[in-house]
């Protein structure tokens, strides 16, 4: 297929997961990504496609350097494979949300050491049973964000009994049994980071529901600063992450390397910002 303008064309994959036209991340990634195609007066594809099989990410016809001049990934799972087989077809391409050894382009936040920070805050409040629940780790910002917070405890000599260790895979309902898991220990958690705010504020409710008062009884983190937040009945301390930034600046760095204007690899990490609110006290 070959084009039919001289415009430039660029696709945005983004892996399929549940509520995606709710997410905060999609939605933020989408709009950054689309603020830099139109300062560039370019054309943008999105190609949202099956996260259980990867080998269907590239099979159209129209994944092939004549169509297109770029490939922006909301995210690969952890699957580089299907990013270099778009670059062996010519294709440049730009990961988000991945921080990469391999010499490929990224734009990203270090999730691992954001949420490092998080539970050294929370030690700092005089927390030492800190539970977690824990993303996607078929996602690099999933399993990142759960070594950070091993990290930090076992640094500082803190056992993680397994119970504590739980995973809402970023979405509501498995985040929902996971906060019911935790808040029924006998041994239960005194600080809990959940690794997005939308896990958090299920987290919340079933504290509410729980009657276990937050944060005089159980100190809560997320992470993202969702706009959500603002719903919430206690103000939740979470990591703020630049998701708009990261979609607008992939997008500018996947036109100059699509140009031959960028030096490569393109490796960006953007910063991130811890957010204190009432969700966090010093334990009693």
């Amino acid at each position: 297929m070959n084009k039919k303008t001289s415009k430039l064309t660029f696709v945005l994959i983004i892996p399929r997961f549940e509520d995606i036209f709710h997410s905060y991340y999609a939605g933020e990634i989408i709009r950054g990504v689309t603020l830099s195609v139109s300062r560039l007066n370019a054309d943008l594809l999105i190609h949202i496609t099956d996260r259980g099989d990867h080998s269907t990410w590239l099979t159209t016809s129209f994944f092939n350097k004549h169509s297109i001049d770029g490939i922006i990934f909301a995210d690969i799972d952890n699957d580089l494979s299907v990013v270099k087989r778009a670059i062996r077809r010519g294709i440049p391409c730009v990961i988000l949300n991945n921080l990469l050894k391999e010499p490929i382009n990224c734009v990203c936040v270090d999730n691992k050491k954001a949420a490092y920070e998080v539970v050294k805050q929370m030690m700092s409040f005089g927390h030492k049973q800190i539970a977690t629940i824990a993303g996607d780790v078929s996602t690099q910002a999933g399993f990142m964000r759960l070594e950070g917070y091993r990290e930090a405890l076992l640094e500082n000599n803190i056992s993680i009994p397994r119970s504590y260790i739980t995973f809402g895979d970023f979405l509501r309902t498995p985040a929902r049994l996971a906060a019911q898991k935790l808040l029924k220990l006998k041994r239960r958690p005194t600080a809990i980071f959940a690794a997005s705010d939308v896990m958090a504020l299920e987290l919340m409710d079933v504290a509410k529901k729980l009657k276990i008062k937050v944060p005089e009884e159980l100190s809560i983190i997320g992470f993202d600063d969702n706009p959500l937040n603002a719903t919430a009945p206690t103000g939740l301390a979470t990591v703020s992450q630049p998701l708009l930034e990261m979609g607008r600046v992939g997008m500018e760095n996947l036109y100059k390397v699509s140009r031959g204007k960028a030096k490569l690899p393109v490796k960006i990490v953007l910063p991130t910002k811890f957010i204190k609110r009432k969700s966090m006290s010093k334990i009693k």
